[in-house]
């Protein structure tokens, strides 16, 4: 079953008792722009209620899993004048809280929730859910990379302690100060990603191997035992969002990113005008 005309940016469609969300912004290569992270808080909200699915998996359209905020709409409007610098922050966070609600939906979604990374992840995309998702699949060829010291930011979303949790504080400060690309081989090694399925047919592939699972395990007995592994570190992962948001604000309210974001999106309409 698919959900037709109800949302824009994504697509959400039930088999059996999996319930599935793509991003839909292919030719934007996934970006969170347009009405993409208010649709995935809609189906995410949604498929917590559905009677019969046990997984929900959240995947991508195109070659990108989701390359992260878009740049290209950054600073696209006139700069907002604020009389003081609380005002200033106080904006910024206002406009975090539809990320903290996608996030939020996401540590406490009752179902077994899958990342199936078709595609690489670049900034958000590759640090937003990836440390509170219950189960990681990824398509080869894809890799992980964070930009965000690059652009003035910091580990956005609790990902500092969603990858420390996941894969040790050194190998995450790598990841995630340093910024350097990371292969899905690598992150398997590491215990981030569970299994690599081939790039073709790689949504089929995730299908298959969740229907596998539901052949040979009880359906509730999955659910609880989720349930039971985050209970427990449910309020450290929404404390960790929090601490993020506030530090990023912080760096909006320094006006730390705004010269890097220029560059960057300079970079890439120059890069766009080569090829015309």
């Amino acid at each position: 079953m698919t959900f037709k005309n109800k949302y824009t940016d994504i697509i959400v469609e039930i088999k059996g008792q999996i319930g599935i969300i793509k991003f839909n912004r292919p030719k934007a290569l996934n970006s969170f722009g347009g009405n993409l992270i208010q649709d995935t808080v809609g189906a995410i909200r949604e498929l917590n209620e559905h009677p019969d699915t046990v997984f929900t998996v959240l995947t991508g359209e195109g070659r990108f899993f989701s390359s992260g905020a878009d740049v290209k709409a950054h600073g696209t409007g006139t700069p907002q004048q604020f009389n003081s610098l609380h005002e200033k922050k106080l904006s910024f966070l206002q406009g975090f809280l539809p990320t903290y609600e996608l996030l939020r939906s996401i540590i406490d979604h009752k179902k077994v929730f899958v990342l199936a990374m078709n595609g690489p992840g670049v900034g958000g995309g590759a640090a937003w859910v990836q440390g509170f998702a219950d189960i990681v699949l990824a398509a080869e060829g894809a890799y992980m990379q964070v930009p965000f010291s690059a652009l003035g930011l910091v580990p956005e979303n609790g990902s500092a302690i969603g990858f420390s949790q996941h894969i040790g504080v050194h190998r995450a400060n790598d990841f995630l100060m340093f910024g350097r690309q990371v292969t899905v081989q690598e992150m398997e090694q590491w215990g981030m990603v569970n299994r690599i399925f081939p790039k073709e047919g790689f949504h089929a592939h995730v299908v298959k191997f969740l229907e596998d699972q539901l052949d040979v395990n009880d359906g509730k007995s999955m659910i609880e035992m989720k349930r039971l592994q985050n209970a427990p570190l449910r309020d450290g992962r929404i404390v960790a969002v929090t601490n993020a948001m506030d530090a990023l604000s912080e760096r909006f309210v320094e006006d730390a990113p705004a010269a890097r974001f220029a560059a960057k999106k300079k970079l890439l309409e120059s890069k766009r005008g080569s090829k015309i």
